[in-house]
């Protein structure tokens, strides 16, 4: 059996890890887009570093764009397998591919205005068509049910606590008569997470592929979240009469603000403001959480004995056209503005962090992981002036950040999440979905649990297990 990783090596975005059997079968774990790479993301979302159509059968671990969203490319090129997930996860798939889709269509459409004579043409990655076709190839399993995908291959599903629906996939590989465990993490959770359970234990593996975002980190804020957002939306709004914009992933982080900023309504401590959602994607995202109950935790559970709607409260707006969406930006009164996307790379919120960064009065709050090379990313690192739609803005908004908010466990929660197995028996672990001085950090902590070999891949690096 051989494992090659052609996404998410080094870096945290691009899920794609190909499992290739002694009979030649093809397994893919995710078929993530790329984002925030700069210069190298459009060639990196252009060449898979294998044949599509000699993938039997892909796996999907959770509805992130950067683990679901070269699919419907994946397709285009020739995939005709089943694409096995979680309900909540093709529910979530859904809407999230065609709004990407959407997307690339959008801007191969204004690409080509700015066509000089002679120049190629843009084309978009995949287009609706391609999404619908893939979503014929989705077929849900429940978590906790070993599913026969292949007549060596046997499929489980944990719940992986990251957001609705993800999962850790459990592979039970037959091959010359024995059988290999292989564990592939997804992306872990918080244990205690506002609204989701705990990431489940898992049975012993021989091998596991496991995230490494937060490697080197604890997620220690000083304040719990609701104390922490009011602080900051009372200095902003109250104040200094100015706006907190909040760059925040449709699924899972704007539900989690949502939740918390109701729970500071029942307990009568929600400033008095205007608060918008701008993105119809979070409007429909959280439509899927509210058909999901089954994924809440008992603290969870127990709000909604006392009300009803756990992401609505007094002052919320959900705004959906692109003119209400402008609106915000001419409106001067103070208010709280959530949007996608979450390390701030693309959609409505790049527009309104141009219009709010350099008025002091103004507060930028990131509650997620950012990659270093995107907007978030150079905002949380104190750059002074972003360039933003061809020209340069100094920054003098106040830049804010919640790291406890972020979907992905830190080092602590992603060692408990292997603390069931034994790390002797464990053959080897392989380190994705992290930056590489990371990945380091987090390889001594697992060597300083037992985990002896530790491997950090490069990109298309390819292994015999």
């Amino acid at each position: 059996m051989r494992i090659a990783f052609h996404g998410a090596a080094r870096t945290v975005t691009g899920s794609k890890h190909l499992i290739t059997l002694k009979n030649n079968t093809q397994i893919l774990l995710d078929c993530g887009l790329f984002q925030g790479l700069g210069n190298l993301t459009e060639g990196l979302n252009e060449s898979f570093g294998f044949d599509p159509a000699q993938v039997n059968y892909l796996i999907l671990s959770h509805a992130h764009i950067d683990h679901c969203g070269l699919l419907p490319r994946l397709v285009a090129e020739g995939f005709r397998g089943n694409i096995y997930c979680t309900p909540a996860t093709s529910d979530l798939c859904r809407i999230l591919l065609l709004d990407s889709a959407k997307i690339q269509t959008q801007d191969a459409e204004y690409a080509n205005k700015k066509l000089r004579e002679g120049e190629p043409a843009e084309m978009p990655l995949y287009t609706e068509k391609d999404v619908l076709q893939t979503l014929k190839q989705f077929k849900v399993i429940p978590y906790n049910c070993d599913f026969q995908i292949d007549i060596n291959v046997i499929l489980g599903f944990t719940d992986a606590g990251h957001i609705v629906g993800s999962a850790a996939v459990h592979l039970k590989i037959n091959e010359d008569g024995k059988t290999t465990n292989l564990t592939f993490s997804g992306d872990v959770g918080r244990y205690g997470d506002l609204l989701l359970k705990s990431p489940q234990s898992f049975p012993q593996a021989d091998y596991v592929i496991i995230e490494s975002t937060y490697g080197d980190s604890l997620h220690q804020d000083v304040a719990p979240i609701e104390d922490t957002l009011r602080e900051i939306i009372e200095q902003t709004c109250l104040i200094r009469k100015g706006k907190v914009i909040i760059p925040a992933f449709s699924v899972g982080r704007t539900q989690e603000l949502l939740y918390a900023l109701n729970a500071m309504e029942l307990k009568g401590e929600l400033p008095d403001v205007q608060y918008y959602v701008d993105s119809p994607l979070s409007l429909q995202a959280t439509e899927v959480l509210r058909d999901h109950p089954e994924v809440y935790n008992n603290g969870v559970k127990e709000v909604m004995k006392v009300d009803h709607d756990i992401f609505g409260f007094k002052g919320l707006k959900f705004i959906e056209s692109v003119e209400e969406s402008k609106a915000l930006n001419g409106d001067p009164r103070p208010c709280v503005i959530i949007s996608s996307s979450g390390m701030a790379e693309g959609g409505r919120v790049k527009h309104h962090i141009r219009n709010n960064i350099s008025d002091q009065k103004n507060t930028i709050l990131m509650v997620g992981y950012a990659e270093p090379r995107s907007l978030a990313g150079k905002l949380l690192a104190g750059q002074k002036q972003v360039w933003l739609f061809g020209q340069d803005y100094d920054v003098f908004a106040e830049i804010r950040s919640i790291k406890s908010m972020s979907a992905h466990g830190d080092y602590e929660d992603l060692l408990q999440f292997l603390s069931g197995q034994n790390p002797s028996l464990v053959k080897q672990v392989f380190l994705v979905h992290g930056e590489y001085k990371v990945q380091q950090v987090f390889a001594q902590h697992l060597r300083d649990k037992g985990f002896q070999n530790v491997i950090i891949p490069e990109q298309h690096q390819e292994f015999e297990v």
